[in-house]
């Protein structure tokens, strides 16, 4: 493997590019790459706060480190829950759609919808038999352990034509998940190697439903498709009843959810909101990766109800009933930032141990021979984006600005955060806890959450092609390595 001055020798090019700005011009750079690790990425950032001027000596090994293959579940404890997923290339027949290439899992898309129970031990065993560019899963949304986070070339090696790899975690947190590989992830979840997860709560909700649905959003060939169908959904509902629909964007972009009668948003990201009240006149717009689980009742008189899902709609109500007329979407976005009630946090954030400045733009350069307009994070193009570290136990604040024209949906891994604040507006409704965050252009969040998973875990936009391009960071714990690289002989390409 290349040393870190090589991985990272930049080479400047001299060239302006004129634009219609008059004498300004961009700043190209470029760098070559090849087999790379991400212990090498980028230049430490220690932050600010109490923990900051400890910075993280035994980050780069040594003494005292973990590889993150030792970061496992409890491995003398039974699985409560044991399956095999085999993922295949091939092509994928979508009901009312047609007919594509893309991938498989157990010969569907969406895969199987894998549930557990919360508290339970799952155990999913991954067989390769036909991805030529292998593959992997990572299981959105769940704070797994690190060594079963799923990301070729850092936790893993991609898995081959013909090989297999066990995943093991506990389902701690309740709520609605989804898995995909995050091997060539921009090209492989696009064609549908993927699925939904659903952990069911070891007590009840704060609001019971009387049934559950599940409406997973993809993209296949152009065509929207709710469950891999391109055709509208039905849940049969007795009048009166609510049913909880677990609304699951697996696409690239921001989904919206409506609907003509009242409906509640009950959880996001797998976790509950705190005394939701009724929406009417207002959408709720979901991110890329994102999932928002829905109450809507069906109607007294037994006919039905339609929840728009962007593309497709859901329709609840008596099996013999017809289904509502679409309605228009609404112009009014629901504001997570105010909805439902306070509650207090589990941690305290006013004195953090870590702050960190995480701000996306982009500039012209060259990656590994590849001109484009590249995305940065505090001004660092790939590879050289910032490394946040931190130690265990840290409570981190993270300041995510947008200072670029497109909508950044920041996924970052093992970890849920609390939304503080946008634009300087401190958060007034239900604690809102989220793996994924749309971060619209111009816009500046605050964000926290507890250092209470060790590992290597990356921190990027879920809008694929962004990634890609370079829109990825990584939070690092003091004292963690792998053993893993990125382009080398196990072909790992993470997205």
């Amino acid at each position: 493997m290349r040393s870190r001055r090589e991985l990272l020798r930049r080479v400047a090019v001299g060239v302006a590019v004129a634009t219609g700005l008059g004498a300004a011009g961009l700043a190209w750079s470029s760098t070559l790459l090849g087999e790379y690790s991400v212990m090498d990425l980028g230049a430490e950032q220690a932050g600010h706060g109490a923990h900051a001027a400890g910075g993280a000596a035994s980050v780069a090994g040594g003494p005292g480190t973990t590889d993150v293959t030792a970061l496992t579940a409890d491995p003398d404890r039974p699985a409560d829950v044991r399956v095999e997923f085999v993922a295949r290339q091939e092509r994928i027949d979508v009901p009312g759609g047609r007919t594509v290439d893309g991938y498989t899992v157990n010969g569907t898309s969406p895969g199987p919808e894998l549930r557990a129970r919360q508290g339970d031990l799952v155990e999913v065993t991954f067989v390769n038999e036909s991805v030529v560019d292998g593959a992997t899963l990572h299981w959105h949304g769940i704070d797994v352990p690190n060594a079963a986070d799923g990301v070729a070339g850092i936790t893993q090696d991609a898995v081959p034509v013909g090989g297999r790899h066990v995943y093991r975690f506990e389902a701690t947190d309740a709520g609605t998940y989804w898995y995909h590989s995050h091997q060539v992830s921009h090209v492989q979840v696009e064609r549908g190697l993927l699925g939904a997860i659903v952990i069911e709560p070891a007590d009840p909700p704060e609001v019971a439903a009387d049934a559950e649905a599940t409406a997973l959003l993809h993209v296949y060939g152009g065509r929207h498709t709710v469950n891999g169908r391109a055709e509208d959904a039905r849940v049969a509902a007795e009048p009166g009843t609510t049913v909880r629909v677990r609304v699951i964007n697996t696409d690239q972009g921001t989904a919206a959810v409506w609907s003509a009668m009242p409906f509640r948003v009950v959880a996001t990201d797998g976790h509950d909101v705190h005394e939701p009240t009724p929406i009417d006149g207002e959408r709720v717009l979901i991110p890329a990766g994102g999932r928002a689980d829905v109450a809507v009742r069906a109607p007294d008189d037994g006919s039905a109800v339609r929840l728009h899902t962007g593309g497709r709609s859901v329709i609840v109500g008596g099996p013999a009933a017809s289904a509502p007329p679409p309605a228009a979407q609404p112009s009014r976005t629901l504001d997570l930032l105010a909805y439902g009630s306070p509650e207090p946090l589990a941690f305290g954030t006013d004195d953090p141990d870590r702050e960190f400045d995480y701000v996306i733009a982009r500039r012209f350069g060259i990656v590994d021979g590849r001109p484009g307009n590249f995305w940065t994070v505090n001004g660092r193009m790939f590879p050289d984006m910032p490394m946040f570290h931190v130690r265990e136990g840290d409570v981190v604040v993270m300041h995510v600005r947008n200072d670029s024209g497109d909508v950044h949906p920041m996924h970052l891994h093992g970890h849920h955060v609390v939304v503080l604040s946008r634009d300087g507006i401190a958060a007034s409704g239900s604690p809102w806890i989220v793996d994924s965050l749309d971060v619209h252009p111009g816009e500046a969040y605050d964000v926290a959450f507890v250092a209470d998973n060790p590992g290597i875990w990356s921190d990027h936009c879920h809008t694929l092609r962004h990634a890609v391009d370079g829109l990825v960071a990584h939070v690092m714990y003091e004292g963690v390595t792998t053993p893993f690289t990125i382009d080398g002989e196990a072909g790992n390409r993470p997205e």
